[in-house]
């Protein structure tokens, strides 16, 4: 068939080639057990002969092609003597060829299907069948101690004072015993029906079976019915039957085993420091257990301690205080809780803690388990926590009349916290033999069920907390929002050149240094000042009235207000962590505005924006205020200008001594002339201008200006009361 694509695409039609296509789809059409679907070429259209050479081509061996095959034959393709070049081999595909894997070959024959592969990770998932088989029997509440212990000749083993693997002979398997069934065969156990657990981490009957099949040599003691016994295995064959020893009242079972170096190599070996840390999580995980931790010194290479005994009443709560114990933390206690109800075999536990320092390397974790089985791909019940919080917080921010909340996402809640949650139910259903991931449905609603009073709980009964909480999510919700704001201004910005504001006046100079660009108040002030101005290297950008007051304003309000939109683009930069300085486009910015309140007002404003969008460009000393005078005072040809009230007065009595002089308040930058602004303002060689700094302490700027211009009045009213008798003398009362 692709010989017949190919000739068509290649313009070749030529008699040969369509024979010898043609040719070619007889061949797919007999491996397929088809007839083929044409009739042959009349007498008349058959092609002329071809001589025939020492060597036959592709073509020439396609005219002839082989007979199609039985159906009953071809249950896989025949290679083709016609195409390959070679003849058939006179023995076909037949029932002898057919292999039937029996007891745990397949364990041994395809590892992987079982344990993911045959590296480290694989390797110690036995271990984690063989502890996860205890934890069972410690959570159905039949153990309380469980020990593991690494030998010199590194033998791990598991032991347990359960109820013990049963040792009665089975009814489906004459002669063997319940041990020699569980440990030989797969998919047996207790775990199917419910009966013996009510929930357990394991379901398929699989896991102490690969463990057996995978180990060089495997030992199960049994302490059961009164007495001791015991059953040794090497690659998954028993040794002999099972031996029933001295009489005993002790109960459990230890499974002692050590992994096969022809299924995870030569050398291979478990790792104590990481059995060490598999074990304390597992006590972590149910509080009625004690876990004790044994290592032969030998076999350790590190800091892991060689003995060690694991107990963790409080569970998930303990576990997630030693994560965060030397880290800041948002709220003072983390969101910690259990649901279980008497009667019911669903139980959730969960602990949350927020931070803004981050884990480590990352800004949060997700950890979660069913069953006690580490999920470490998720699954549904992280679904469920995810949506809990989320709504939780969303409505106490409608509660507090808090509209930002609106904006919070479930990313948002998560992206700096550290979130453990283990639920316990019956038949969970995992993806694959391995179970890193839950995909029960009934775990997403238990958990967002379990989570949702609770949670409403705790946020209302702390609201400082709460409040705090609220605001760190709320402020991860505008970075998220700025970061996709970004990537769409970076996307369009790749795609057209710069588009400068309309009303920008730009300087003609090309190059940065030397250049300043005034934010004046207002067209008619930047009319004045685009008449007084240097066009080589002063530039003009007006601005309409008061701007947006970025320190009680979100992040969404300062993406789409238009004038600070327009002020950053005539800079060259971006807001926030984005700010590159050597992308500014002046090399000075200079707020000017007029010499009143509403001037000061306005450049509070101003100050306030680059103090919290980029706060690197005060600290390189590139903003400045422009000082224009408030008043003009003239007699003859004598003009002095007064920048206040009190450089008034001291001309009057100094420079205007015994005179009158005509006194002209100016009551705006625009009522001024070009050429008085220039003198006074404009003109390097004439004005002042005053460089915005930041003191050793910027804490303390920090605290003035959430205290001034921040989102609470309560704590201006509060500056105000304070500091009044600072300000009696300018009140007109």
């Amino acid at each position: 068939m692709l010989a017949f694509v190919r000739v068509l695409a290649n313009g070749d039609r030529g008699p040969r080639t369509w024979q010898a296509a043609r040719g070619h789809i007889a061949v797919a059409l007999a491996r397929s057990g088809r007839p083929a679907a044409y009739e042959p070429l009349p007498e008349s259209r058959q092609p002329a002969p071809v001589p025939k050479t020492a060597q036959a081509s592709l073509f020439d061996d396609a005219l002839n092609p082989a007979p199609a095959a039985p159906l009953a034959e071809a249950h896989e393709p025949r290679p083709d003597p016609a195409v390959i070049g070679v003849k058939a081999p006179a023995s076909g595909y037949s029932a002898k060829d057919i292999e039937v894997l029996e007891g745990l070959e397949p364990v041994r024959k395809r590892p992987g299907m079982y344990i993911g592969g045959t590296d480290e990770r694989a390797l110690h998932h036995l271990f984690a069948e063989v502890l996860d088989n205890a934890m069972d029997e410690a959570v159905g509440g039949y153990a309380k101690v469980i020990e593991v212990t690494l030998a010199a000749d590194g033998t791990l083993s598991v032991r347990d004072d359960g109820r013990g693997i049963p040792v009665d002979p089975h009814p489906k398997h004459p002669g063997k015993s319940a041990l020699e069934v569980i440990m030989t065969v797969l998919h047996s156990g207790g775990k199917f029906s419910g009966k013996a657990y009510e929930t357990s981490g394991g379901l398929h009957g699989v896991g102490v079976s690969v463990v057996n099949a995978l180990s060089e040599h495997v030992e199960v003691t049994s302490w059961k019915d009164g007495f001791q016994w015991r059953q040794a295995f090497a690659r998954g064959k028993p040794l002999g039957p099972i031996q029933k020893l001295e009489p005993t009242k002790r109960k459990g079972t230890a499974v002692a085993f050590r992994p096969d170096e022809e299924i995870f190599g030569e050398g291979c070996a478990f790792k104590p420091a990481r059995l060490y840390r598999m074990a304390r999580s597992k006590a972590y995980l149910f509080g009625g257990v004690e876990i004790r931790w044994k290592c032969d010194p030998s076999r350790i290479h590190d800091q892991t301690p060689a003995e060690a005994v694991f107990r963790f009443p409080n569970g998930l709560a303990d576990f997630l205080a030693e994560r965060v114990k030397d880290i800041e933390t948002v709220t003072p206690e983390p969101f910690a809780g259990r649901y279980e109800r008497p009667g019911d075999p669903h139980k959730v536990e969960w602990a949350i803690a927020w931070t803004p320092a981050g884990f480590g390397e990352a800004d949060g974790f997700m950890q979660s388990y069913c069953n006690t089985v580490p999920t470490p791909e998720g699954g549904t019940h992280e679904a469920g926590l995810r949506a809990a919080l989320t709504r939780g917080l969303k409505a106490y921010g409608e509660l507090v009349g808090e509209k930002r909340a609106g904006l919070i996402t479930a990313e948002d809640v998560i992206a700096q916290a550290g979130c453990m949650v283990s639920v316990f139910i019956r038949n969970p259903e995992f993806q694959g033999q391995t179970k890193e991931r839950l995909s029960s449905s009934d775990a997403q609603r238990l958990v967002e069920n379990a989570l949702r009073d609770p949670f409403d709980h705790w946020l209302t009964g702390q609201p400082k907390a709460a409040g705090a909480l609220l605001q760190f999510v709320i402020e991860r919700a505008e970075e998220r929002l700025k970061r996709r704001k970004d990537k769409e201004v970076a996307r369009a910005s790749a795609t057209r050149k710069l588009r400068l504001p309309g009303k920008l006046a730009d300087c003609s100079g090309q190059a940065t240094d030397g250049t300043e660009i005034f934010l004046v108040e207002g067209d008619s002030a930047g009319g004045s000042a685009k008449q007084a101005r240097d066009r080589r290297t002063q530039a003009i950008l007006p601005l309409r009235g008061k701007i947006l007051n970025v320190a009680s304003a979100g992040a969404d309000k300062l993406l789409a207000n238009k004038e600070l939109a327009d002020l950053l683009l005539a800079l060259g930069v971006q807001a926030g962590g984005k700010f590159k300085e050597e992308e500014l486009r002046y090399e000075r910015v200079v707020i000017m505005t007029d010499a009143d309140v509403d001037g000061a007002h306005i450049a509070s404003l101003l100050i306030t924006f680059f103090y919290r969008t980029m706060p690197d460009l005060i600290r390189s000393g590139r903003l400045y205020l422009a000082l224009p005078p408030l008043y003009r005072l003239s007699h003859g040809s004598k003009v002095v200008y007064a920048k206040d009230d009190e450089h008034r007065e001291q001309l009057l009595a100094n420079e205007f001594k015994g005179k009158k002089p005509d006194i002209s308040r100016f009551k705006g930058l625009g009522e001024m002339m070009p050429a008085q602004l220039k003198e006074t303002t404009m003109d390097p060689k004439t004005r002042t201008l005053a460089r915005v700094t930041l003191p050793r302490a910027e804490e303390a700027v920090e605290d003035l200006v959430e205290t001034l211009m921040g989102r609470k009045p309560e704590l201006r009213f509060r500056f105000i009361q304070e500091n009044a008798e600072f300000a009696a003398a300018d009140l007109d009362v």
